[in-house]
């Protein structure tokens, strides 16, 4: 009688995260002989580059974000589950999730990102959301929108209103974004379309307390960047550090003292820091809670778990790789091939990130490109914003996503018009009513006098 011969084991491969990092690690594990489960606490991934867009009115959140399930379900060896990650008992191969679920692993990947940093000021998330999700997008448009409807209301029947000031902090690619995009609503989009108000005439407002824009940008770009900005009528406060925030104002230090500004709306952009799953490893982190890691993307001694994207403090040239889409695609690649690598018996390769650029839209024909492959160059202008929209077309990561974008764009181009323009939600303002309640005591008391 012949005795069978047992099943070989497949190994379990668990990735926390759906962004750009796990889902990069799940395609490329979907070639191996390998059980693959992916977890993440929403049930899509975003095309996070283009939140700023949602945000403004210019896309729909249904065009740059895609369902997990969708994306993978053509791998018959991967699972998702829509669940989030608890605890994490790295001496036993397991994670526990919120449903209470214990999940055994034999490679465990993290890929979770980043979220807003207050830097210690955690109350002014409510007066000034950060932008990471669709969630913070749509919250975002709410607010700008709003700003214009509650002027427009309170013009026509009181002949007034508060001053329409958009506060952008942070002068990162996002903050440029932000701004500039507010900029360009502004004074092109809306511009037609109220009655009693002239929304050309709302300021927006860029704080950083660097010395420029776009610092991590050659110098020559970063000016551009900040011409092309003072085109669209943005205000950038340099050398200007944040010391406070409350209901309709911000207060900043500079070199003239403290001054505080009326805000409609206020949007932070100036910091972020690591998702909390990182200091569930027990593994050493940075100061911002990146988990640190070495050439094979593994904290010490945990040769089995990858940490990715934004979560990971790597170092490269003795600067940490930013925590950015590329990097982050790149190390999910990198994890897989690491797998491959322990599957067939042969060395681990080491990660190399590899830098193709960066890149910025500032606005309606306007971005900067600090572009390193195909080719060198630096772009500003036309040129850099047509290769900002080929690049962020080619990555969306599915046909449809292709097709919506670019409809939305040639159509907002040539028409002059944004079509996502909803108000969900409640429908005031922090600090909107008292502006509104000042400025009437302010003209009784002017009549009395």
């Amino acid at each position: 009688m012949t005795e069978e011969t047992a099943a070989p084991h497949r190994l379990n491969v668990v990735i926390v995260g759906g962004g750009f990092a796990g889902i990069h690690a799940a395609k490329a594990l979907g070639r191996l002989p390998v059980d693959v489960t992916v977890i993440d606490r929403r049930n899509h991934h975003t095309f996070q580059p283009l939140l700023y867009q949602v945000a403004l009115a210019v896309l729909s959140p249904a065009d740059i974000a895609q369902p997990i399930r969708g994306i993978l379900r053509d791998q018959e060896n991967t699972q998702v589950l829509m669940d989030e990650v608890t605890g994490i008992d790295a001496a036993n191969n397991a994670i526990l999730l919120a449903s209470g679920t214990r999940l055994s692993y034999d490679y465990l990947l993290l890929a979770t990102g980043a979220t807003h940093s207050y830097f210690g000021k955690d109350a002014w998330a409510e007066l000034a959301p950060g932008l990471k999700s669709v969630e913070d997008a749509t919250e975002m448009r709410r607010r700008i929108l709003l700003a214009f409807e509650l002027a427009e209301r309170q013009m026509q029947e009181h002949g007034w209103h508060p001053p329409l000031n958009f506060v952008v902090i942070g002068g990162g690619p996002t903050g440029v974004e932000l701004a500039g995009a507010i900029g360009d609503i502004s004074r092109i989009y809306l511009k037609h379309d109220f009655r009693h108000i002239d929304p050309s005439k709302s300021r927006v407002i860029l704080l950083d307390g660097g010395e420029s824009v776009l610092q991590s940008y050659p110098p020559e770009l970063s000016a551009r960047a900040g011409e092309a900005l003072a085109r669209r009528g943005v205000e950038v406060r340099t050398r200007s550090r944040v010391t406070g925030i409350g209901p309709g104002w911000v207060e900043v230090a500079n070199a003239k003292g403290t001054e505080r500004t009326q805000a409609a709306v206020i949007l932070w952009a100036a910091g972020v820091q690591a998702s909390p799953l990182g200091r569930l490893l027990g593994a050493p982190v940075d100061p911002r809670g990146c988990v640190l890691v070495n050439a094979e993307l593994n904290p010490e001694g945990m040769k089995n778990v990858f940490v990715l994207g934004d979560l990971a403090h790597f170092e490269q040239g003795g600067k940490q790789v930013p925590g950015t889409a590329q990097p982050a695609m790149q190390m999910g690649d990198h994890a897989a091939r690491v797998i491959e690598a322990d599957l067939a018996g042969k060395a681990r390769p080491a990660f190399r990130y590899f830098d193709k650029g960066d890149m910025a839209t500032i606005g309606r024909m306007a971005a900067v490109a600090n572009v390193k492959w195909p080719f060198t160059a630096r772009l500003s202008g036309m040129p850099a914003w047509l290769t900002w929209i080929v690049v962020h077309v080619f990555f969306l990561i599915s046909f449809r996503s292709r097709m919506a974008v670019m409809a939305s764009w040639v159509w907002s181009f040539f028409t002059f018009s944004r079509g996502v323009r909803l108000i969900t939600g409640d429908q005031t303002l922090p600090g909107w009513q008292e502006q509104v309640d000042a400025g009437e005591k302010a003209g009784e008391q002017a009549v009395s006098s």
